[in-house]
């Protein structure tokens, strides 16, 4: 950790926890098994996040494909996630922090919901880091999703379609008032994105790292970070110019 710049992290950190159950395969135990024990890494990750001074961090915990995993499988998934909404809710207020969720929650169980808005609820006020989960999520669908909108409002004369640029499209996807990602870390090896901020990810800087998200500790996510921070930004521009510019 004394290795990284304060003035150099991430504003947004986004990630894709990936490798639950090949790391529960790996060890002959059940896919649930592993799923308990990223749960713990979750909450590492949260803490750690929140203390070095990470502005935002989104979590990639149940896309909208994952509803055709078996049906055992999800069951026990949404009662995993009902149960780690409701026991962190202490720790976000100790650690003065907001919570929030994106995606189609219409598509999640009325009880997990309830645990959602309850975490919503208690934490609004809280002025420290947002912790985003993303839930029932899909990029496709949320883009797709604000295509629609636009739609409907351009033909009740809401908005001028002439008007229609990048921050009014932003504004219709789920993201609207959370910065888009500055760094995105995906765990098990697996290097693709999977669906996830499709339209948010446009200049992230992407990492990847075999290590499955049971096994994603402190010291791996300073690796990380570290990495980002040797990266230059450019959004475009040459070298010379943000040197000039700098």
């Amino acid at each position: 950790m004394h290795r990284l710049k304060p003035d150099r992290l991430p504003r947004h950190l986004a990630i894709i926890m990936d490798g639950n159950g090949r790391w529960a395969k790996q060890r002959m135990l059940q896919r649930i098994v592993g799923h308990q024990k990223g749960v713990e890494t979750v909450r590492m990750i949260v803490e750690e996040c929140s203390r070095v001074g990470i502005g935002y961090l989104t979590l990639f915990a149940f896309s909208s494909e994952n509803w055709l995993r078996p049906k055992t499988e999800v069951q026990a998934l949404m009662a995993l996630l009902k149960k780690y909404i409701r026991s962190e809710v202490p720790r976000m207020m100790q650690n003065n922090i907001r919570f929030a969720v994106i995606g189609n929650r219409h598509e999640l169980p009325p009880a997990v919901n309830k645990e959602i808005d309850e975490a919503i609820t208690r934490t609004a006020t809280n002025s420290g880091m947002l912790l985003t989960l993303a839930l029932s999520y899909g990029s496709r669908q949320e883009m797709l999703g604000a295509v629609v909108r636009i739609a409907a409002d351009a033909a009740s004369g809401k908005i001028d379609p002439s008007k229609l640029d990048e921050k009014v499209f932003s504004g219709y996807l789920f993201t609207d008032g959370i910065p888009d990602p500055d760094f995105l870390i995906r765990t098990s090896g697996e290097m693709r994105i999977s669906n996830f901020l499709l339209w948010q990810l446009a200049y992230t800087e992407l990492y990847f790292t075999d290590v499955n998200w049971p096994d994603f500790d402190a010291a791996q996510l300073y690796k990380a970070l570290k990495d980002y921070q040797d990266r230059e930004r450019r959004f475009g521009l040459t070298s010379e110019q943000l040197r000039s510019c700098s």
